[in-house]
């Protein structure tokens, strides 16, 4: 599958910026399954950026700007080749070890519901059988609505309030399955629905681990592993680890952000 994506981040302040420094988790990472046709960042500083890859094999641009009056754009586009493995991840080199994504984190911390879902799913010798079985209980259990949650919400609160979107239904497959002792890591990308289709907005899921097999993505917002409909970004312990943009600034008084992406089947 030929995907296209452009993935606009517009910010516009009330007064002027005085300075910025951005990351962005912007350029997606070739794989056994995923090959780069092309791809470009557009934005202020871009061609003075320090861009290297990350502890966890992310390729990372780290930008500063400044003296900027009006509207401050940063756009990624390009064009995409995936092949489906059944959600099985191969050929990324990521040096952290494999423990740290046991590691918990405020958003990823279980509750007591969380850890018992868990303990239902994993006998032992069986993991894959058991994040299948996991992925499907939590698309059950939490329904996708937008605006229920916010980037700050955790996967403990998500469960419990039976609502979110797919940064919570990461977090929540995550939690369960560190809860279990298998490491999860979140991960960042798009996501086209079919032929003919396209999507408006990023896409997150998770991947854990299986032993004998290797790293596995389990996109529970969906309930299905990810296919070639899928393009892979960039992956860590949590959704703030990864956010797409983030940074701080000088100036700028009252930012307004607004995202408008777009993926769909290009022609090949």
């Amino acid at each position: 599958m030929r995907l296209h994506i452009r993935h606009e981040t517009h910010y516009d302040y009330d007064t002027p910026l005085a300075y910025s420094a951005q990351r962005l988790h912007l350029w997606p990472v070739d794989f056994d399954t995923q090959k780069t046709v092309s791809w470009d960042i557009q934005a202020p500083g871009i061609e003075r950026a320090l861009a290297y890859l990350d502890g966890f094999g992310n390729r990372v641009h780290l930008l500063t700007f400044g003296d900027i009056e009006g509207e401050v754009s940063i756009i990624a586009e390009g064009v995409i080749d995936c092949t489906d493995a059944a959600g099985l991840v191969r050929g990324v080199h990521s040096p952290a070890p494999d423990a740290i994504f046991l590691r918990l984190t405020r958003a990823t911390t279980p509750n007591a519901a969380i850890r018992g879902m868990a303990e239902k799913h994993f006998a032992p010798g069986r993991v894959l059988d058991g994040l299948h079985g996991l992925m499907a209980d939590i698309h059950a259990r939490v329904a996708y609505e937008l605006g229920a949650t916010t980037a700050h919400t955790t996967a403990a609160e998500a469960f419990a309030d039976g609502r979110g979107v797919c940064q919570d239904h990461a977090h929540i497959l995550i939690a369960a399955a560190r809860s279990a002792g298998i490491p999860a890591r979140y991960v960042t990308g798009y996501l086209v629905t079919g032929q003919g289709a396209s999507s408006t907005a990023a896409h997150a899921w998770a991947e854990a681990l299986v032993p004998d097999l290797g790293w596995v993505g389990f996109d529970a917002a969906n309930a299905k592993c990810p296919t070639d409909n899928y393009v892979r970004v960039a992956a860590g312990i949590d959704a703030a680890g990864v956010a797409p943009i983030r940074g701080s600034r000088r100036g700028g008084n009252i930012e307004r952000m607004r995202v408008e992406v777009r993926v769909e089947i290009a022609q090949q």
